[in-house]
């Protein structure tokens, strides 16, 4: 896909945000401020016409991976994950409303007495009427991650472009942190992420954004304004597609 393909005017996207991107400084829960901040970002880029969608994860109140790892069943553990996420969206709509924007959370877990169910059709309309659709508990099912669950969400509603949120400004041939030398990738294929094993997204993820022609864009979260400045065309973070 040549790079003006994904510079045209957005009219959906879906953002991916990790449950950790809601901590701020804290070491767990979420941190108010941020949470405002992050609302407040998606508000400015709905006002600008564009529908969004969020996939959260719950890393901050809950990893079923770790726990699995510690010894407990992995499918209780990942069960567990998913309601975290449930209580982030809920968290994230409810910041949106108090800025002024219409919310609604979908789940692939039937909690009918605080969200809706996930239903694609609902989902899309929920869109189209100018609500920001988050979606909540992954896929449904353990032994897949918020981050396949975004590429899947993102394929289902259509979107443009799959938004990824991270702690850095993009993909790096090395861990940034760790290496100050480390060179950021401006554009990558995913071909390129899938055979030098790069920290994007996991490989499930990527194949599907692959096969589905469904470009993604890692950018760092922590940079405030980014995100509006990427729908409004700016080159931030790294864009992954393919034909690059």
């Amino acid at each position: 896909m040549p790079e003006t393909a994904v510079r045209r005017k957005l009219g959906r996207i879906l953002l991916k945000l990790s449950g950790e991107a809601l901590l701020g400084e804290a070491d767990y829960g979420i941190d108010p401020a941020v949470l405002r901040r992050v609302a407040g970002e998606i508000r400015d880029v709905m006002a600008r016409g564009v529908q969004v969608a969020v996939v959260i994860g719950g890393g901050n109140l809950f990893r079923g991976a770790g726990l699995a790892r510690a010894g407990m069943d992995r499918v209780t553990a990942d069960h567990m994950g998913m309601l975290a996420t449930v209580m982030n969206a809920l968290a994230l709509q409810d910041a949106l409303e108090a800025l002024g924007s219409w919310a609604r959370v979908l789940s692939a877990l039937r909690v009918q007495q605080v969200c809706e169910d996930y239903i694609r059709r609902r989902a899309v309309r929920h869109l189209e009427k100018g609500r920001c659709v988050i979606f909540a508990a992954g896929t449904g099912n353990p032994f897949f991650t918020t981050d396949t669950a975004a590429a899947l969400r993102a394929t289902e509603i259509g979107a443009d472009l799959l938004l990824k949120a991270t702690k850095v400004n993009g993909v790096y041939d090395d861990d940034p942190v760790r290496n100050p030398a480390a060179r950021r990738y401006r554009m990558l294929s995913f071909d390129k992420v899938l055979d030098d094993r790069l920290a994007v997204m996991d490989a499930t993820a990527i194949v599907m954004c692959r096969d589905n022609n469904l470009p993604l864009r890692v950018f760092d979260l922590g940079n405030e304004g980014d995100l509006l400045r990427i729908v409004d065309g700016e080159d931030i973070g790294t864009l992954v597609a393919n034909g690059l």
